[in-house]
This record gives C-alpha cells, sequence and structure tokens, in this order.
C-alpha cells in the first residue's frame, strides 16, 4: 500500500510541477517563479515575474528585445495566452537563432505576430530581421483580421512540423505558410523597441506550453482550410496543384520557355544554376536577350521571386505581343530597377519608371523592398483588364486596362501615338527581360483564374 502511494505522488508531481510532461504529453515552458532555461538577448527591455506571468517593460532607445528558451525546437505544438498594451507591438520568435556571424547576434528567424493595432495581423508570420512578411493577414485571410482582443487575453496556437507552419488565434486559424529557411531554433518572447512615448507599455505571457512528440495525432482538424502560402523555391504543394497553380520555371532547365522573335532559347545570356534562373551580363557572356513563356495568359495569378545586382534594370512583362502593328515585343512591364543606382528611376512621369510600377505608364506605391542582393516577390493578378502589381505581400498598384486612368497615362508615354491598342491584347506571352545586367528570378508560378 505504501509503495502505491509513493507512485501516485511520483506521477502527480511530474504532472503538476511547472517544467514537467502531462500524461497528455503537454510540457510547461516556464515554471512560473524563475527564468530558469531562458536567456535575454539584443535588448534591454525588463522582463519580470508576477502571478506566474512573465512581463515585458518596454525601455525607449533600446533594440528589440527577446526572452529566449535555451534550449532549441524543431517540430513541435506550442500554446500560450498573451495580453499586450494597445501601443505596443510584440511577438513570439520560433526556431529562431542569434549567431555571432549573422548581424552580431540579432535574432532572427520566423516570428508569430503579435498586432494589436487596426490593422488585425496578429498570428501571420514575420521573418524577423530577415525576409519581412511571409504570411501578412488582411492580403491572404482577412476573416482573421478581427480575431485578436484587445485589453484581453488571447490565446494562440502553432503547429509547426516539418517544413509547416500553421497558427490560430482565439481558435480561428490565421496562417497556412510552407516554408525551409529553418528546422529548428529557440523560442522567444519579444519586446519591441519603442519611442520615449511608449515606454513602459507592457506585454504578458502565461500558460506556455510545448509538445514535442505524437503531434501528428494531435495536430488540429477541425477548423477550415485557409489560404497556403508556400515560399519553398521552385515547388509547388498538392494544395496549390489542386488550385490550379503551375510552375514556369521548374528550378532546373528553361523548359517551357524560348527567345522572343525565335523558336529556341537563346544560345547564351540565360543559365540554371542551384535553382535560380540569372541573366547574365553583357561583360559575362550576356546578351541573349529577352525570353518568352511557349503558353499564352489572358486571366492570371502570376508569382516570381527576384534579386538585382547593384544598378539593375529589368523586368517583367505580360499580355506580351509578337510582331503586332509591326513592333517587335510589346507589353505590360512589372518594372524591377535598382531606384537608388539607375537613371530610368528618374525618367518618366511621377515615378512610373521605379521598381514594381507599371513601365512608363503608372508608378507603385509605397514599397517594401528587401534591398539589392536580397530575394524579393513579385504577384502581378490579371482579371477582365483589372490589374493588380504586389511587391513583398504589399498591394503597391492597382488599375483598369483600357480605363480611363490607363489611357491618360498612355497618353503621356513613350508609346503614345506609334501603337495602336498598346497593352490591350485579349491574351499573350509572359516576358523576362534581358537589359544586359545581372539579375536572378525563381519561383515563376501561374495560375489561370
Amino acid at each position: 500500500m505504501k509503495n502505491i502511494t509513493l507512485c501516485t505522488l511520483i506521477v502527480v508531481l511530474l504532472t503538476s510541477c511547472p517544467g514537467g510532461s502531462s500524461k497528455d504529453g503537454w510540457k510547461d515552458l516556464f515554471n512560473g517563479k524563475d527564468f530558469t532555461g531562458w536567456i535575454q538577448r539584443n535588448g534591454e527591455a525588463e522582463y519580470k515575474i508576477e502571478n506566474r506571468e512573465i512581463v515585458g517593460i518596454s525601455i525607449a532607445n533600446t533594440p528589440n528585445s527577446f526572452l529566449c528558451t535555451e534550449k532549441d525546437y524543431s517540430d513541435f505544438i506550442l500554446e500560450f495566452e498573451l495580453m499586450v498594451d494597445e501601443r505596443l507591438n510584440s511577438g513570439v520568435q520560433i526556431r529562431s537563432h542569434s549567431l555571432p556571424e549573422y548581424n552580431n547576434g540579432r535574432v532572427h528567424g520566423y516570428q508569430v505576430e503579435v498586432d494589436p493595432s487596426e490593422r488585425g495581423w496578429s498570428a501571420g508570420i514575420y521573418d524577423e530581421a530577415r525576409n519581412g512578411w511571409l504570411y501578412p493577414v488582411t492580403p491572404y485571410n482577412p476573416n482573421a483580421v478581427t480575431a485578436f482582443k484587445n485589453n484581453d487575453w488571447n490565446h494562440y496556437r502553432v503547429e509547426a512540423i516539418g517544413n509547416n507552419i500553421k497558427t490560430w488565434l482565439n481558435g480561428i486559424p490565421v496562417t497556412d505558410l510552407l516554408v525551409d529557411f529553418d528546422d529548428s531554433g529557440f523560442i522567444a518572447l519579444q519586446v519591441h523597441s519603442v519611442r520615449d512615448e511608449y515606454a513602459g507599455a507592457t506585454v504578458r505571457w502565461r500558460n506556455l506550453r510545448i509538445m514535442t512528440e505524437n503531434l501528428e495525432a494531435n495536430r488540429k482538424t477541425d477548423t477550415p482550410p485557409v489560404y497556403q502560402a508556400n515560399v519553398i523555391p521552385n515547388t509547388l504543394s498538392d494544395r496549390e496543384k489542386q488550385e490550379g497553380w503551375t510552375l514556369l520555371f521548374d528550378g532546373k532547365t528553361t523548359n517551357g520557355w524560348r527567345g522572343a522573335l525565335k523558336q529556341a532559347m537563346p544560345e547564351k545570356g540565360w543559365v540554371v544554376n542551384d535553382g535560380v534562373l540569372e541573366v547574365l551580363p553583357r561583360a559575362e557572356g550576356g546578351g541573349g536577350g529577352d525570353i518568352v513563356t511557349i503558353e499564352k495568359f489572358k486571366n492570371f495569378e502570376l508569382v516570381f521571386d527576384f534579386k538585382l545586382s547593384e544598378g539593375a534594370n529589368s523586368g517583367l512583362k505580360y499580355y506580351v505581343t509578337e510582331n503586332v502593328y509591326g513592333k517587335g515585343t510589346l507589353g505590360l512591364e512589372y518594372q524591377l530597377l535598382d531606384d537608388a543606382k539607375h537613371p530610368d528611376a528618374l525618367l518618366g512621369n511621377n515615378g512610373n519608371r521605379t521598381l514594381a510600377s507599371l513601365y512608363d505608364l503608372l508608378p507603385s506605391g509605397r514599397k517594401r523592398f528587401n534591398g539589392i542582393g536580397q530575394w524579393n516577390t513579385g504577384r502581378v493578378v490579371a482579371k477582365d483588364n483589372h490589374i493588380e502589381h504586389w511587391l513583398n505581400n504589399f498591394k503597391v498598384l492597382e488599375y483598369e486596362r483600357g480605363g480611363a486612368q490607363y489611357m491618360q497615362a498612355l497618353s503621356q508615354s513613350k508609346w503614345n501615338g506609334n501603337t495602336v491598342n498598346f497593352g490591350l491584347a485579349d491574351e499573350g506571352h509572359i516576358l523576362l527581360q534581358d537589359h544586359n545586367d545581372r539579375v536572378w528570378f525563381r519561383s515563376i508560378k501561374i495560375r489561370k483564374l
């Protein structure tokens, strides 16, 4: 009888003590008493413990602060509750790192967003100090914008299993992301940097728990699917295939492409290397000319990753025609340009030759550019003459082909009086431009609408 009582006591202690594993597979990340197992990195915001809660207190003029687990985690299901001052932005890092060789140890990696503003991107996924937004909420899942509760506790759930990260906020599904930058790393609680007037704003966490085993059996399956964003280069998920997406570049060959006004790919100037389609500068064997898809497209959504060298000029054109109106190739151009170093950025009208603009016609608006030598993502949506340009998940231009704004811009452009019905073809090729500058492309995918 004494042995049974002792065993029972041991089981109770293991399942109830902070940091112990419960019988359902959950383990507490925070013991409720001290910061054993945690380490602070980067900024100097204050972290303290009140009523078994972790309280982060913002301090002015210090970088983003992170309270990080000493242990790294790979595949897991994470749950926690959070309450934040409406003046403060925050987040929870997952699979993150702090490395001496990367920005002197700056914390970087996936962040599950905490956004109490009207924008409502809480539980979206941001790539801290690296690639920016991977899954902003509004363009992908507007139904989740109102899921966050201000001045109250919010329940988060994160499933990071393999290359798939999903999040829920107060029971509402928010994200479904496919990504392969990191497969493990620490978990961290962020207190955002603030100006003087926001010093003292707080964020609180409680009931932090994690599961690292038997994950497939514990996946959440009782909520409807949301938009799936796939940022793994040159791949299509099963979901994407079902939704009609196809790869225009497979990462290995130039199948599906040919030279503009030609029957085959150029013999020089375009190379495929390590999953990337590269345009070579003329001095290094370039000068092969533009290339186009063999197939034509009418209504479509097109996504592509691009990287620019310093001072580069290039473009992606759509609704491209060949030898029409006595011209070689004509089409609408999503401008690709180093705005800071290339002189073309200062030409045209009102910035309509800058990055992500409709070249020489309509300027793009506020842009979030990851920088020269960094990967960026462009998107073109074209349906029944309604066109949208996106850059890194933000819409930067919207117009109607043939509408009053378009025709007014056309009358002031380089094509005025030279071309009948410029850009108004019912369908056309997709074109990648060779402008004698080094540019890289990957993950070019399209679906017909």
